[in-house]
């Protein structure tokens, strides 16, 4: 199976489903990686660009990533830019892996460049136009300090129907979390450790088991 985890910022795929592309690869799964925006300056400092830069190389080197794409749009802009321009790059993308499944952040997300990039993946992989991007299944994650922050009466609430156990799998993904020198957080605060373990406990407790990640289906075509 070809897997393709967007992520509009870098660390949103592991706090998502970071559990879960790591349950992807050990069952041999190739894993792919479309990184939507990047950080630059002058909003960011050029040291922390540049770490942010070296944090992503780290990141895809511990997930075993076939390959990492990176559109370069900037980070929280945008909703300013032409919609077509962002689709394209996704098109293009999903045109070249033609993945079976597809993870993206949830649709209600607060923040505008999820919200946007959420919208142009869903337009990108239209299902009319499935022998052109390939893709089977199509699951929305949850982002911690983002999807948590939308008021529901704002956004569509994010209510899980599919769950997946990473029990085995919880201590790597926090290890690979604490790569993101740049985005980690203190406790109590949402991009901490002990706050992404939470999360997962909880979810975890959903299903009977001590470890998992939440998604909404979205979509999915069955032969």
């Amino acid at each position: 199976m070809k897997v393709l985890v967007v992520a509009p910022h870098p660390d949103d795929e592991t706090l998502g489903c970071g559990g879960t592309l790591l349950k992807h690869r050990a069952a041999e799964d190739k894993l792919f990686w479309l990184i939507v925006t990047q950080a630059s300056e002058p909003k960011w400092p050029a040291d922390t660009v540049k770490a942010k830069r070296r944090e992503i190389e780290s990141v895809s080197a511990a997930y075993g990533f076939e390959k990492t794409f990176q559109l370069g749009f900037p980070a929280t802009k945008i909703d300013a830019l032409p919609l077509e321009d962002l689709i394209q790059g996704i098109r293009e993308v999903t045109g070249e892996i033609k993945p079976d499944c597809v993870y993206l952040n949830h649709a209600g997300d607060i923040h505008s460049d999820h919200r946007v990039g959420f919208e142009a993946v869903m337009s990108a992989v239209k299902p009319f136009y499935s022998d052109r991007h390939g893709v089977r299944r199509l699951l929305s994650y949850e982002v911690l300090s983002s999807t948590d922050a939308m008021p529901a009466v704002a956004a569509p609430n994010f209510i899980p129907n599919v769950f997946s156990n990473i029990s085995p799998y919880l201590e790597r993904k926090l290890e690979i979390m604490a790569l993101y020198q740049t985005e980690v957080q203190p406790y109590p605060l949402p991009r901490a450790a002990e706050s992404i373990r939470a999360l997962a406990r909880a979810r975890g407790a959903t299903i009977g088991v001590e470890y998992a990640e939440a998604f909404m289906l979205i979509r999915e075509t069955v032969s």
